[in-house]
C-alpha cells in the first residue's frame, strides 16, 4: 500500500511539473514612471507560450510575437516582434538581456525583475523565475536553443 502510495505521488508531480507555466520577467527603468519596460517571456511544459510586452507609467500592454532564433553580431540570440511591424532583437548579455532595435537608436539593458512580496507586503508568485540565473536559463532553453 505505502510503495503504491509513493509510486502515485511521483507520478502525481512529474505530470503537474510536465505541464507547469513558468514565466521570466525582464525590465528596464523604474516601475511607475514614463521611462519603464518589461517583458514577460512564458512557457508552459515544454513549450514557448507567450511574450508579453508593457511599458510606461500605467504599464501599458501589448502582445508581443516571438520572430525566431538569430544572430547579433555573432551573439546568440531571438527576434521579437511589436505591433507596427516593429522587430528587436534580444541577446543575452551575462544574467541580462540587451535589446536592440533596428535603427541600433535603441538600444537598451533588461535586467531580471522580481515579482513578489517586499518587506513582507505583497503576493508570492509561484511561476516566476527564482532569480537571474534561472530567468536566463528559462529564456536560453525555451527562445534561443
Amino acid at each position: 500500500m505505502t510503495k503504491t502510495i509513493y509510486v502515485a505521488t511521483a507520478l502525481l508531480i512529474l505530470s503537474a511539473s510536465a505541464f507547469a507555466q513558468k514565466v521570466a520577467n525582464y525590465s528596464s527603468g523604474k516601475r511607475g514612471t514614463a521611462a519603464y519596460e518589461h517583458f514577460s517571456f512564458w512557457t508552459k511544459g515544454s513549450k514557448r507560450v507567450e511574450i508579453i510586452y508593457s511599458y510606461g507609467k500605467n504599464d501599458k500592454t501589448q502582445p508581443a510575437q516571438y520572430l525566431g532564433k538569430t544572430t547579433y553580431k555573432g551573439k546568440p540570440g531571438f527576434k521579437v516582434g511589436l505591433p507596427g511591424n516593429y522587430q528587436l532583437y534580444v541577446i543575452p548579455e551575462g544574467i541580462n538581456l540587451r535589446v536592440i532595435g533596428p535603427t541600433k537608436k535603441y538600444n537598451k539593458l533588461f535586467a531580471w525583475e522580481y515579482e513578489g512580496p517586499v518587506n513582507g507586503i505583497g503576493t508570492f508568485c509561484d511561476v516566476c523565475a527564482d532569480d537571474e540565473k534561472a530567468a536566463m536559463q528559462l529564456v536560453k532553453a525555451y527562445f534561443i536553443h
